[in-house]
Order: structure tokens, then sequence, then C-alpha cells
């Protein structure tokens, strides 16, 4: 008589070779997301994922759902594991924080909405089930997020340095010379899937792909977006010149009437026709004083 026990073991075993099963441990060490003092299990992502996200990104997780035809821009790729919004170098794979906080944030002008109404640790499972699409996270390691240092004070001065900069940087050739995402190169730009891809339009937006502090905004250009044009500017800017850009752009966003932007108006209504526009007459260093 074959006791319960074998009997289990044999089942079990013919599970595993069936593919009905994966081994707890292989699943306990490749499945899995650390977010502060809790840790998430693609196990239980799955069911989350198939229950809230397979419409937009498919059960493969290639961003081809059912609905994806009516969505535009396009649900992401997992299989790709290319991310815009990371605290990590340019190339590199996010940290399971990332993923987390893209999930719990969203993603404004997209069909990706804010999923803070599901518990972290749910949100949590579902990082670690993101993890299982693309190979890189067997072989890869998250790259090491960026230093992030304290904002240097909110100028005029420096408010025209950053407007310098984007003369310089040649920025309005994306976002265009008042941040209206219409500038010369914004009809041919492109994602890495070869779709097109429109400049943020700074006079509209009140927040940020990736979020909506300055904060937020000094780490998308000093990583860049993977997979769009925007490039990191991290060998080319130093940190101070990157919070004089932030105060810049912050005067371009006119529909959420920043405090740079009433700084700059009251610098402009005094010091009328000092400064020359920005554009392509002004070269690589014009657009100052």
């Amino acid at each position: 008589m074959v006791s319960i026990g074998k009997l289990a073991r044999t089942l079990l075993l013919l599970a595993f070779c069936m593919g009905l099963a994966t081994p707890p441990l292989v699943r306990a060490q490749d499945e899995s997301s650390h977010i502060g003092g809790m840790t998430g299990r693609a196990s239980v992502g799955k069911e989350l994922f198939k229950r809230y996200c397979f419409g937009c990104h498919n059960l493969s997780g290639d961003g081809n759902g059912m609905e994806a035809q009516w969505i535009d821009p396009k649900p992401r790729d997992f299989t790709a594991a290319v991310f815009k919004c990371r605290s990590t170098p340019t190339g590199t794979l996010p940290t399971d924080d990332d993923l987390f906080n893209a999930i719990t944030r969203g993603f404004d002008t997209t069909f990706m909405p804010q999923w803070r109404s599901l518990p972290p640790q749910q949100r949590a499972d579902l990082v670690a089930y993101i993890k299982t699409f693309s190979p890189r996270w067997k072989t890869e390691k998250p790259g090491t997020p960026i230093t992030i240092p304290p904002e240097t004070p909110i100028t005029t001065d420096s408010i025209l340095r950053g407007r310098q900069l984007f003369q310089k940087m040649e920025c309005w050739k994306c976002h265009g010379p008042e941040g209206h995402g219409d500038g010369p190169s914004a009809s041919t730009l492109t994602d890495n899937k070869d779709r097109p891809i429109r400049p943020y339009d700074f006079s509209t937006g009140t927040r940020f792909k990736c979020g909506a502090t300055n904060r937020d905004l000094y780490q998308i250009f000093m990583t860049g977006l993977d997979g769009t044009p925007m490039p990191s500017f991290g060998d080319q800017l130093k940190p101070e010149e990157a919070w004089d850009l932030v105060h810049f752009l912050r005067t371009l966003q006119v529909s959420l009437k920043t405090p740079e932007l009433a700084m700059f108006r009251q610098w402009e209504s005094a010091h009328a026709g000092q400064l020359k526009p920005i554009g392509p007459d002004q070269g690589t260093g014009g657009g100052g004083k």
C-alpha cells in the first residue's frame, strides 16, 4: 500500500516535470522584490497582474494587451526591461523602489493610473511579478541610484543661468522656445520602438511623467528617460547647473503659477527688452541677458 506522504511526493514531482509547479526555493530566490520592510512575491503578483494589468500590458507583458490598440502612448513592454522613470543611471535597471513608485504614482498624460488604492504589499507583489518578464533581471543588478544634492536657492540669477543652459543644451529644439513641446525637432521624434513620441509641454503640464517636485525634475534629466529621445545630462551638467535648469523650467509652467515663474515675471517687468529670444538665432551660447 502506497503511503499518503509518498503519493504526495510523487504527485509533486510529476507536477514539476510537467511544468505545473515551480520549486519553492527557485521562486523565493528569483521572483521577489524588496521595498522597505516588505517582500513582494511574484506568485501573488501574477494574480494581481491578471486582474488589473493584462488588458493593457498583455499576459506576456509585451504591452500588446487587447486594449493597447486604442491607447496612445502605448503600454510599457516589460519584456524589454527599458524604463523611463528611474533613480539609476541611463541604461541600467531601475530599483524595486523605482517600480513601486511608478505603480503608485501612475504616469501623467497616459492611460496608466495611480494605484494608490492597492495596499502597499500588493504593489510590492506586482513589482516582483513584473520582473519575471525579462531575463535581464536574472543577469543584471539594478543601477546605483544617483545622488541628488540639496537644492540651491531659487534666485533670479539661478533662473537666468538655467535659461542660458536651456539655449546652450538646445532643449528648445524639442520642447520649443517657450516650452510648448513644439520645437523644430518635435514632429520627428520616435521612441525605441520607432513610434512617434511627443516632447513634454511645460506650459500645460502640472506634473511630470516621473513625479511633480523639483527633485523629481532634477532626477529626470540627470538620469534621462530610457526608451525616449530624452537623454541623460548627468555627464554634462554640474549639480548646481542642473538646479539652475530646474528653476528655469519651472518658469515655463505658466498654468501652474510656480514661485519661480512669479519671481521671473517680476524681474522681466523691471528689465523689459533685455532678454534675447530663445531659439536658433542665438546659437548655443545666447538666450541670456
